[in-house]
This record gives structure tokens, sequence and C-alpha cells, in this order.
């Protein structure tokens, strides 16, 4: 399995198969587990061997295969599978923060993973440090030799910008803080985040590992030791597992992510390269084009610009006129999806945000957030530059 390449061990690993012998995974809908004997059940309370569960808020069948199998792709030792995005990003942080800690983190970010770092974790005494991720002198001068993680999205949303992950690991490393990372945008696809420096890595499977609006979900990965002494505690007394059900639609999303990024990917990159060519908007922020900042950094860490751009049409009564002329693109707040999404960051997903954050965020109120899906490039450029004209 080591030598399979990324499309195969999105379809085939972590497979367990009952004495049935079924094709697809089985779902195993339950909450808990029999045991044979009284002396059987006092042992697995013990120490569960490779293949024994207890009740499905510590592990399930299903689940397990799920996170075998992203582990896998991923190039990571473990996974712990959870029931939505943001239970990743909080489990992976309160997990392994306590009162008296320092956490970097850049200050892009997602607005509830914002309220995660300046709302919950600095109740319970933990101190944040915001800075400009892409800023290298920043990160070194706010890094100290008390913190104990730093975290930042690879690429940001929803202004695109790339994080340097072998430079950021490098500082925090030597000073023994963990890099955490949101990896959503990356894609498991185009991700080699764990050999460039993260000790875990966070994704939101309800986006591209689902990749059809159909659950919600999330997934924490990194090293045997961070996952199963740090992680899992804490996810199973808390409260945040995957559901079997959920578990199963994710192993199916597997199966297909590979075809799936690679196409939105490049259909992305098309509709980029047309609209920044027609020069009608105030801008167009896609990593894979060459005018953006980080395109060099963005091929090395990724090898591609993945499935999102963002376009500003200059003011909030711009935007709003282009995104109800769409016919295509939907209007809803989620991404990865096989159906082509926008989203208008500024009065929806940053809503919560002072203005003065926005700005300094580059979130105008003309910029709209375009999830490229499974549609075909030519139609979706058509409806964007009609929508536009």
């Amino acid at each position: 399995m080591k030598n399979w390449s990324k499309r195969t061990t999105a379809v085939h690993a972590g497979t367990r198969r009952s004495h049935y012998g079924e094709v697809s995974e089985a779902i195993f809908m339950t909450q808990g587990f029999v045991y044979e004997t009284a002396e059987d059940a006092e042992a697995r309370f013990v120490a569960l061997g490779d293949d024994e569960f207890i009740y499905a808020r510590y592990g399930n069948p299903t689940v397990a295969m799920f996170e075998e199998r992203i582990a896998a792709l991923e190039g990571a030792e473990d996974a712990f599978a959870t029931a939505s995005g943001m239970a990743a990003v909080n489990g992976a942080l309160s997990s392994l923060l306590r009162a008296g800690d320092h956490v970097v983190s850049a200050k892009a970010l997602f607005g509830s993973c914002l309220y995660i770092l300046e709302e919950i974790l600095t109740r319970y005494g933990v101190e944040v440090t915001f800075v400009d991720g892409t800023d290298m002198s920043a990160w070194e001068a706010a890094i100290r030799p008390n913190t104990k993680a730093v975290f930042f999205e690879s690429v940001s949303n929803p202004t695109l910008e790339v994080v340097d992950i072998k430079a950021v690991a490098k500082l925090a490393q030597a000073v023994g803080a963990k890099v955490i990372i949101d990896n959503v945008f990356a894609t498991p696809v185009f991700s080699d985040a764990i050999a460039q420096g993260a000790d875990a890595v966070i994704y939101s499977a309800t986006k591209h590992i689902d990749g059809q609006g159909r659950a919600l979900g999330g997934v924490i990965l990194g090293t045997k030791e961070f996952i199963r002494g740090t992680v899992e505690p804490y996810m199973k007394h808390t409260g945040g597992s995957m559901s079997p059900f959920t578990a199963w639609l994710m192993l199916k999303g597997l199966e297909t992510i590979e075809l799936r990024v690679h196409a939105q990917a490049d259909a992305a990159l098309k509709i980029a390269t047309g609209l920044e060519a027609d020069g009608k908007l105030e801008n167009v922020i896609y990593p894979g084009l060459s005018s953006h900042a980080q395109n060099a950094l963005a091929q090395a860490q990724m090898g591609s610009g993945s499935t999102v751009l963002s376009i500003d049409a200059g003011s909030k009564e711009a935007a709003f006129a282009l995104l109800n002329k769409l016919e295509i693109f939907t209007i809803s707040n989620n991404l990865g999806d096989a159906k082509s999404i926008a989203t208008h960051p500024y009065t929806t997903t940053h809503q919560r945000l002072e203005e003065e954050t926005k700005a300094d965020l580059g979130i105008t109120p003309g910029l709209i957030r375009l999830s490229v899906g499974l549609e075909d490039a030519d139609d979706l450029l058509a409806d964007l530059r009609a929508a536009i004209g």
C-alpha cells in the first residue's frame, strides 16, 4: 500500500470486510458493542486491540475505515474523524493547549476559527498573537520560547493568501511548538503538508472530501502519539466524534476525490485566466495565476492553484447584482462541492468581523468567493461573463 498512488489509496486504503465479503464498505450503525464475557469487557476497557471497539463515541469500524484511508492519503500516521470541520479545529487546539500557553496564528482565518482563538481559548487563559501569515519576519518576531502551537490556513479563506508551511514550521519547531494547519483549500489531493513540516492537519470533510453537499464532517491528522494520546481523549469525552453513516459518505467521497479535485482545479484556472484577461473586474485572485503574489509558493507547495478563486466586483451593490444574475453558480456558503458556489464573505461567512478587521484582511464589500464545481468550465465562464456584463 505504501507504493500506491493517491488515486488508488483513496479507493482502497483502510478497507475492512465482514464475513459477508461485501464490496462496498459496511455501515456499522451501532452505538455499542457486545462482549463475550465480563472478562472480555474488562480487558477491552483496559486496552483496546487493533480492531476492537467499545462505544461509538470512542470509535466504530466504519469510522475507523475512513480514518485509516484519509491518513494514508495524507501521509499521516493516524487520524481522528469529527462531527464537523469546526469540531476538528476546536479539538486539535483545545486538546493541546492549557492556561498560560501561547499560540501564534495567522490573522487571515475563517470567522469560526477566529472565534475559537479570540473568544474560547483566551477565556481559558491561552494567549494568542495574530500575525500576517505571509510575513516571515512577523512569525519570527511573534514565536517565543513558550509558544505551544502555531495555527494557520495554508491557503486563507477567502483572500487566498498562501502561507509558507516549511518556513513557519522551521521557526515553530525550533522552540518545540506544534504546527497545526487548516488545509481545506489545499485539499488532500494537492496537500503535502505533513512532509513539509505540519504536526497536525485539519480538514472540513464537508468540503472536497464529501464533495457533494451531503453531510458535515471533519478530521484531524497527525502522529499516532498526538492523535491517540492528545486528541482522542479530549474528543471522546466531549462528544465530537463522526457518525458511522457520515463516515460511509466520506469513504464514498474519497473514492472520487482525485478525479473531482483535479477537474475542479483545471476549471478554476481556466475561469480565473479568462476573467483576468477580460479586465472587467477590480481584481481576480487565484493562486494559480502568475499575477498572484504567492504563485511560486503555491506551485511549490501544492502544484496547483486548487479549486477556489475570488473576484472583486468593486462594491457591495455590484457584487449583489452579479450574484443575482448568475444562473449556474448557486449562492451558498459551502465550497468544494460538485456544484459551483458563489459566496459574499463580507455579509455572510465573515460578517461578524469589525469593519477595520475586514479591511485589514482584504475582505472588501465587492469580494465574491467562487468555488468551482464539476460543471463545464466554458459554461461557468460564460455564466460569470454574462453576470459581469
